[in-house]
């Protein structure tokens, strides 16, 4: 049987209305809150945030990352089920792991969304976005240089449970086709950040690709813009392939105790006989 949602459901003419406009409401300051943040990192150019906790900056990006990601976790609660409280840790820390594995490599890839992706095809957008972001918050702690990165976490959160609404998941060739256009957009967002706030990129990878530009004439954030283009669409493609062969290999019983596959028909097939339409 399908696993009760985190909340009791709201009953009479509430919810459809004005339970749904809260959500709407929360879903909305969220992303408001994460996009401010990304606006000021962007615009002031902190270059003491790499030093951790301890400065302004960072703790106002901490903040504000963290009061978004709060914001859509509460939108989305009420038509959670229990289940995602367990596979969402499981997201942050696949997340983290593979990502820094990546940073440590030669190779112009990334692989930290994977997690994200995962919850984003199971539970919509802003589970999507909200695990994104605290994945880049948890990841902070170990590396302060990711988390100004959280508002293109989230975006790519967001953008892979609007794919799955879509129903780009029921065609196993369409979730890279998806992941490419996430990554272009993922790219521009993540440039300026890249640019501006850290005069370059971390990896190993994508740090070269940014040397090769930059010995071709580019400015900074023209090398970096141009890295990310081809990076970017690239590492989404495969990331949105594996969260799709990971989703698929879920029992099906388990993937359609998430309400947003069964209301939007996320994956292809026949919903199990016991899960409720």
């Amino acid at each position: 049987m399908p696993q009760p949602s985190l909340t009791l459901p709201a009953s009479g003419p509430e919810s459809g209305t004005a339970a749904g406009r809260r959500r709407r409401l929360l879903e909305i300051a969220g992303a408001a809150a994460i996009a401010a943040t990304y606006i000021f990192l962007v615009l002031t150019q902190p270059a003491d945030i790499a030093n951790g906790p301890a400065s302004f900056s960072a703790l106002v990006a901490l903040g504000g990352f963290l009061l978004g990601a709060m914001l859509l976790i509460a939108a989305v609660l009420p038509v959670l089920p229990t289940s995602t409280l367990v596979l969402m840790p499981v997201a942050l820390v696949l997340n983290v792991v593979l990502g820094q594995l990546m940073g440590n490599t030669g190779l112009p890839f990334y692989f930290d969304a994977i997690g994200t992706v995962l919850i984003a095809v199971l539970a919509g957008p802003a589970a999507g976005a909200a695990t994104g972001a605290l994945s880049s918050i948890v990841w902070s702690f170990f590396n302060p240089t990711v988390l100004p990165f959280a508002a293109g976490a989230a975006l790519i959160g967001f953008l892979a449970g609007l794919a799955a609404r879509a129903g780009l998941f029921r065609r196993f060739y369409l979730a890279p086709v998806a992941g490419f256009l996430t990554g272009i957009l993922a790219g521009v967002i993540s440039a300026p950040i890249a640019a501006f706030v850290f005069g370059g990129t971390a990896g190993v990878g994508t740090g070269a690709i940014v040397s090769a530009f930059r010995a071709m004439g580019d400015t900074l954030l023209a090398a970096i813009t141009k890295q990310a283009l081809i990076s970017d669409p690239m590492d989404k493609a495969i990331v949105f392939a594996i969260a799709a062969l990971l989703v698929y290999a879920l029992p099906r019983r388990t993937t359609y105790r998430f309400p947003f596959v069964r209301r939007f028909r996320v994956l292809a097939g026949k919903a199990p006989v016991t899960a409720e339409a």
